[in-house]
């Protein structure tokens, strides 16, 4: 309270009070349209209409199996958009992403089946296998100066060659089965492949592993500074190494993250089918990346969400499940593919320039 002096003999005159006036030059944004600015927003009301279209006209699609069946589809792409959704925003690509997935479980069907280990070491050393190739990635990307793209390119060329030509000569053939009843097999399967039913509704260990990985990662890019590192890498490289981030260690995480998360997808299919193939994961990695831009990451770095990369997963499991269901020609998921990603990225471009004007 603001006091007047008082010349002596007198009391101190009060002066009145006014209610603080508002800066003119900040302006005030509503709760929905904060929310509306929201990367994840567009593949959230997306997910919600694709959801209502086919539950209404198919009778199997809001079933308890149904969505089972495309919950599970959509978990294990979701692991991957989200640990992809993270390097985009970080700045990069990796095409390798899900080559890395048949490598992984190639590997510990290799050691288990073919040489007789346990398949717990041999999880160890695929996992150590992945973060390592996921290390050289960043490493090589960060000490040449060559776009991830072509750098990851290589990395899948490379690994599908592996997986190809190394374990036919190894093995003399590229398909592995036979997992029940090795050492270890029975652990490693409650791991990866335990479920829970609600009913008739079946959840696997997939959508479990789904929702942590997702948790996780929103956690880290909203609460963390290195959440901040990553968005400062991908939106302002040369500004983020001014002020001190580390971005040589950001990035190179950001790969490892992806490669152990294509270690996990591997792991999560091996056990969940007990067979492992050259050809897994081939041409999913363009699959991951729509899926993080349908979720809000744009392709020039520094503006994403992971929860919007789970959301632009759940898209792609509901209308993978959705199309046979209303018995269309499944290749119409491809059409639907090009136009949500060309949609994705001219909303996610529209978003983004409101969001920084209004700043």
């Amino acid at each position: 309270m603001t006091q007047v002096p008082a010349t002596p003999g007198q009391a101190p005159d009060r002066m009145p009070e006014h209610p603080p006036q508002a800066d003119e030059r900040v302006s005030s944004t509503g709760t929905l349209a904060r929310l509306l600015k929201r990367p994840e927003m567009g593949a959230v009301l997306a997910a919600v209409v694709v959801l209502v279209f086919f539950s209404v006209t198919t009778d199997a699609f809001f079933t308890a199996s149904g969505a089972s069946t495309w919950i599970e589809q959509s978990s294990t792409i979701g692991i991957m958009a989200v640990a992809v959704a993270l390097l985009m925003i970080g700045g990069e690509f990796d095409l390798s992403a899900g080559v890395m997935t048949g490598f992984s479980a190639l590997t510990v069907g290799v050691l288990t089946t073919h040489w007789g280990w346990n398949a717990w070491p041999a999880i160890v050393v695929s996992l150590l296998l992945c973060a390592g190739i996921g290390a050289l990635n960043g490493f090589l990307v960060l000490k040449t100066g060559l776009p991830s793209f072509i750098v990851t390119l290589a990395t899948f060329f490379v690994l599908q060659g592996i997986d190809l030509a190394l374990v036919k000569l190894v093995i003399g053939q590229v398909s592995i089965q036979g997992f029940n009843g090795l050492p270890g097999q029975r652990s490693a399967s409650w791991l990866f492949t335990s479920y829970v039913s609600i009913g008739n509704l079946t959840l696997w260990s997939s959508f479990w592993w789904w929702l942590a990985v997702t948790a996780a990662a929103t956690f880290v890019l909203l609460r963390t500074s290195v959440g901040n590192w990553i968005f400062a890498v991908g939106g302002a490289v040369t500004s983020a190494r001014q002020v001190g981030v580390p971005v040589f260690r950001t990035k190179i995480a950001l790969f490892m993250g992806t490669a152990i998360c294509g270690w996990l997808v591997g792991m999560l299919n091996l056990f969940r089918y007990n067979t492992a193939q050259s050809s897994d994961g081939v041409g999913l990695e363009f699959i991951f990346i729509i899926c993080a831009v349908v979720g809000g990451c744009v392709m020039t770095g520094g503006y994403g969400s992971a929860v919007g990369a789970a959301f632009g997963a759940l898209i792609y499991g509901m209308v993978n499940q959705g199309i046979p269901y209303e018995g269309w020609d499944s290749n119409w998921l491809y059409a639907f593919l090009g136009v949500m990603l060309l949609a994705a990225v001219l909303l996610n471009n529209w978003v983004k320039t409101r969001a920084e004007n209004a700043t």
